[in-house]
């Protein structure tokens, strides 16, 4: 259905944000209604009084590999269907984040406003609000984080500051917050939060495989070669994770028994990786564009200095390096990661000949790598160079803290 839509109505593609969000770009003017109407009959768009809200991060692999102490995706399920049946909980903002952890640690760290996050063993959960942190069942665990967004709501209503997110309340109201219909017990002194990589593209467990999209993008084309699928989940690092078949079905098969048609078929995932991997997906970590992401830029962003999707896609030749690189078009680097970084910025054109003379180069475009004049013509090498050597941690906490990642 997204393929169909992109192609009818947009530019033919779809982007994956940092919130493991989709995103429809060239639209024409008065097709919202249209693209609802589309969206609507394939359950893309269960609720469109709540549809801003619905950002609910969860652990991809979740149930899938063994690892992680939870299948938080049913938890995932439950928050979707309790938030869109709560009147109130329209008020929250677009930016507003929950994040939902198996205990692996790969997205505790994205700085949800409620995180919840599944203890070993399984049967209790951590629930994380600001800098307060409840113990509950996880049979409770979609009703008590709800429970602390509306409880956010009416925090934020009483301070009167216009807060979207936990962290925006004015000093001493986010320990105001009132939690006690989340129920469950306070934490005194909570863990840290876990930390963990997310799943690196290749097989993912015995029914499942990890990819990523080229600089966060998936053509119409892509988007049909990720089925047949039990399911896929679209993840914060602009990739996916592709269930190939449900739990106890063999490939080759729909259910238990029944012998599936050969358009039906449940791949098996290896095969299922290899397509993938010709129809132009990543599907190792080790290939040139694994960790490469980019802002949408010109001419699809009025306020990109430059068309960074085009000069990113030269450093896709450039060999995977240990850290992530984010391309972006204006100091507001929408849509960057967390953590540490490689930042490569387009800068205005008159710092072009302070590139050019730095480097004693010609070039037809100025950026900053980690903050040093590079010309466009000299990306690829100055990328590669910083993805082996890092940057220090303390330059990239100062940067990711002034910035804030997109949808």
């Amino acid at each position: 259905m997204l393929a169909s839509v992109s192609e009818s109505l947009g530019d033919g593609a779809v982007s994956i944000t940092s919130r493991g969000n989709v995103e429809l770009r060239g639209l024409p003017d008065g097709s919202a209604s249209t693209l609802a109407d589309r969206l609507g009959p394939g359950g893309l768009l269960p609720s469109p009084t709540h549809e801003r809200v619905r950002n609910i991060v969860a652990s991809p692999a979740a149930g899938l590999d063994g690892a992680g102490h939870a299948d938080v995706h049913a938890w995932a399920r439950d928050l979707d269907r309790l938030l869109c049946a709560e009147p109130r909980a329209a008020a929250l903002s677009g930016r507003f984040l929950f994040v939902l952890d198996d205990g692996r640690g790969d997205v505790a760290g994205l700085g949800g406003d409620v995180t919840l996050i599944a203890e070993p063993g399984g049967a209790s959960a951590l629930l994380r609000v600001g800098g307060r942190t409840l113990r509950i069942t996880a049979g409770h665990a979609p009703r008590a984080a709800l429970a602390a967004a509306l409880a956010f709501l009416a925090a934020a209503e009483a301070a009167g500051s216009g807060a979207w997110r936990v962290g925006e309340l004015p000093a001493g109201a986010a320990e105001a917050v009132d939690l006690s219909g989340a129920g469950g017990q306070p934490v005194p002194v909570p863990p840290p939060l876990p930390s963990g990589p997310p799943p690196a593209p290749g097989p993912l467990g015995p029914r499942a495989v990890s990819v990523l999209a080229p600089l966060g993008r998936l053509t119409a084309a892509q988007l049909r070669a990720l089925l047949p699928a039990a399911e896929v989940r679209l993840t914060p690092w602009r990739g996916a994770v592709v269930v190939t078949h449900g739990q106890g079905v063999e490939p080759g098969h729909v259910g238990e028994s029944e012998p599936a048609s050969a358009s039906e078929r449940a791949p098996e995932p290896l095969a299922h990786l290899a397509r993938l991997a010709s129809a132009g997906l990543i599907t190792r970590p080790d290939a040139p564009g694994a960790g490469v992401t980019a802002c949408t830029g010109l001419p699809g962003c009025a306020k990109s200095l430059a068309d960074v999707r085009a000069d990113a896609a030269r450093a896709l030749a450039v060999p995977a390096g240990a850290l992530p690189v984010h391309f972006s078009g204006c100091a507001r680097r929408c849509g960057h990661p967390r953590g540490t970084w490689v930042d490569v910025l387009a800068t205005a054109p008159e710092a072009e000949a302070e590139a050019e003379a730095a480097t004693e180069t010609t070039g037809d475009g100025a950026y900053l790598v980690d903050g040093a004049p590079t010309p466009r013509t000299a990306l690829p090498g100055a990328v590669a160079t910083a993805r082996t050597a890092g940057t220090g941690p303390s330059t990239l906490t100062a940067r990711a803290a002034s910035t804030t990642p997109t949808r």
